[in-house]
């Protein structure tokens, strides 16, 4: 008898850290963590996403969760700084224990925050930002989704400059690494090109007055002008231009790709071009499924969705997808194994077909291109994936 009791003593003690191993997974709840922009210049997107995220978790817990568990959502606000990224971040991991960080926006506060998450194992998955790093270097615990922002400039600026006989292309962008990547891009695809981009000039994060940035630009003659802007900048970069009686053409990234420019900016933003790969998602739409989707959005929040609702929706979703496919044992390790091998088909959004392999952690690089035509979004091309 005494031999069997310390058999189950030793079985427990070696099953002990094995299961907190996996934190923040119970026997009837997943608890993951997001960072959002929610009092800062991108407010507008992370409160966005945030909606798109609880609506689709919603949604699964009705269903009875995954594999038996329902989903907790935490929330924390970053207010679009690094350095409150990597509180936010340590708040989550250490102390509320989420299993993973899903659907963080920024690519500065997230490069802050992941060396916080990796020290205890925590996946950042489907972060919101098209930056190169979320997937490189090669991590373990990192996987995106969407073309990068280098990518995406690099198709459309030498398109672009083709198309519109552009003598000199040029660049305002914000002055950290998401600007740059956009700027980056833009450089390597005119190189390619046999072009190189005549002028630049940056802006600091939450800057108003891009008064400077565009008389320079006007000065040095540029017709097009590669924005590595998200909302304001590029709503106010544009009304600047157009002030000075600058008219250049206009293409930003999927930073810059949401409702909130015609929006807010106005008629002087019709013209604007923007990568994107998931459509925005308007109440009137000619696709059935996604105006369904649409207006079940609006009924819940009263507002309308927008294509970061659309990201937040997606990361949670495709988060259900691995969770699911890992089946009731759910670890780290073994949501990693589903995610090696997931096939995401497209969705009512538009978006291109995700894939995913233990050495492929980008769900896709293709990309297309939109511009506001009198004022609301229209797809100009189909999807087109960067060459080496």
């Amino acid at each position: 008898m005494k031999t069997t009791l310390t058999a189950a003593a030793v079985l427990a003690l070696a099953a002990g850290p094995a299961l907190a191993q996996t934190q923040g997974v119970s026997k009837d709840e997943i608890v993951i963590g997001s960072i959002q922009d929610l009092s800062g210049p991108i407010a507008g997107f992370g409160k966005q996403v945030r909606m798109g995220m609880l609506l689709r978790v919603d949604e699964i817990n009705e269903q009875g969760g995954i594999n038996g568990r329902k989903i907790r959502l935490l929330v924390e606000d970053s207010k679009y700084d690094p350095r409150n990224a990597v509180l936010a971040a340590q708040k989550l991991v250490n102390q509320d224990k989420i299993f993973a960080m899903v659907g963080h926006i920024g690519t500065a506060q997230n490069m802050a925050a992941m060396p916080v998450q990796f020290q205890k194992n925590v996946l950042n998955f489907y972060p919101i930002t098209a930056a190169r790093q979320m997937y490189e270097p090669f991590h373990k615990l990192k996987y995106s989704f969407a073309a990068t922002y280098y990518d995406q400039m690099k198709i459309v600026t030498p398109m672009l400059a083709k198309e519109k006989g552009a003598k000199k292309v040029c660049a305002m962008y914000q002055d950290d690494e998401f600007g740059l990547e956009v700027k980056r891009g833009a450089e390597d695809g005119l190189k390619a090109a046999g072009m190189t981009l005549a002028a630049e000039t940056t802006y600091k994060r939450g800057a108003t007055d891009f008064a400077s940035q565009m008389q320079k630009l006007q000065a040095d003659q540029c017709d097009l002008v590669v924005m590595g802007t998200i909302i304001r900048e590029t709503i106010g970069g544009i009304a600047t231009a157009k002030r000075l009686g600058f008219n250049p053409t206009f293409v930003g990234s999927s930073a810059a790709y949401t409702d909130l420019i015609h929006k807010l900016g106005g008629p002087a933003m019709n013209g604007f071009y923007a990568a994107m790969t998931v459509q925005h998602p308007y109440l009137d739409s000619a696709s059935q499924p996604l105006r369904f989707w649409a207006n079940k959005y609006q009924t819940k929040f009263n507002e309308e969705p927008t294509v970061f609702s659309v990201y937040g929706y997606g990361s949670i979703d495709a988060f259900i997808r691995a969770a699911t496919k890992a089946g009731p044992g759910l670890t780290t390790d073994s949501f990693i194994k589903a995610m090696d091998t997931m096939k995401i088909p497209p969705d009512i959004f538009g978006s291109a077909e995700m894939t995913f392999s233990p050495t492929k952690r980008l769900g896709s690089n293709a990309t297309r291109l939109s511009q506001i035509q009198d004022g609301r979004w229209k797809v100009l091309s189909e999807y087109m994936s960067a060459k080496d």
